[in-house]
């Protein structure tokens, strides 16, 4: 689940309350305000997510309104979430990638366009008119396919489902999906964080299997295969931040 933060330092005026909702997988800061208006509306800017509703409305009403459309309000925010990005990494010789928690060195030589993996290192061997960035994704999807599907095969038996089909996304702000008849997408950037990051992303995609919602059920049946998932996607949405482009 991600945690979005957009709101922080806000100030908040009389008739404003700072709220927030659950919105599939993510957890979206709003700010409520009261007034003479006579519909609810929803508004997206760089602050975050801010709801303006008449003065009886009740907390009820605005919520479900915000969840009718919470397709909208989680696009838009990510929209604002990129406008912004850092500036793409140089792929050269001797550069340092996060890498399953820790860092990786990427070493560029002349050769027939291979990676060759050691202990804490990647060399791409690249032919002479090859781009080192196509190769460096290429050699870690090939690595995040190996680990999903291993993660995948030893957390799905513990959640009392078949292992899926697994299919890998390079979304640039969802984590994974599920579907009882295609099976699961792991975005493949999650082969920069630690393998416990992975594992709660795959033991939520896995629990999407028995329950296609985040109820109460959805959410005490991921806890048993990651009990620390809180943390976990609190942390995952810390580290979304410091992922390299290139």
């Amino acid at each position: 689940m991600q945690l979005d933060l957009p709101l922080t330092g806000v100030a908040v005026a009389a008739g404003e309350e700072m709220r927030r909702i659950t919105l599939g997988d993510r957890i979206v800061p709003y700010l409520l305000r009261r007034g003479t208006r006579r519909t609810i509306g929803l508004s997206i800017d760089h602050r975050g997510l801010r709801v303006g509703a008449p003065r009886r409305t009740s907390l009820a009403e605005v919520e479900a309104l915000i969840r009718r459309h919470g397709d909208w309000v989680v696009d838009k925010l990510d929209e604002w979430r990129t406008r912004r990005r850092p500036e793409p990494l140089a792929i050269v010789d001797g550069v340092r990638i996060p890498y399953l928690g820790g860092e990786l060195t990427v070493r560029l030589a002349l050769g027939a366009n291979r990676p060759v993996w050691g202990a804490d290192a990647l060399t791409l061997y690249l032919k002479a008119c090859a781009v080192p960035g196509a190769q460096l994704e290429r050699a870690l999807r090939e690595r995040a396919r190996e680990l999903f599907a291993a993660r995948l095969a030893h957390y799905a038996p513990l959640l009392g489902v078949d292992v899926p089909p697994l299919a890998l996304s390079s979304a640039r702000t969802r984590w994974g999906s599920c579907s009882r008849r295609t099976g699961i997408r792991l975005n493949w950037r999650l082969i920069h964080f630690p393998e416990a990051i992975v594992d709660y992303v795959v033991v939520h995609e896995l629990a999407h299997l028995r329950q296609m919602n985040h109820s109460p059920r959805f959410w005490s049946l991921v806890e048993t295969a990651c009990p620390d998932y809180r943390a976990a996607r609190v942390e995952l949405q810390r580290l979304a931040a410091f992922i390299p482009h290139w």
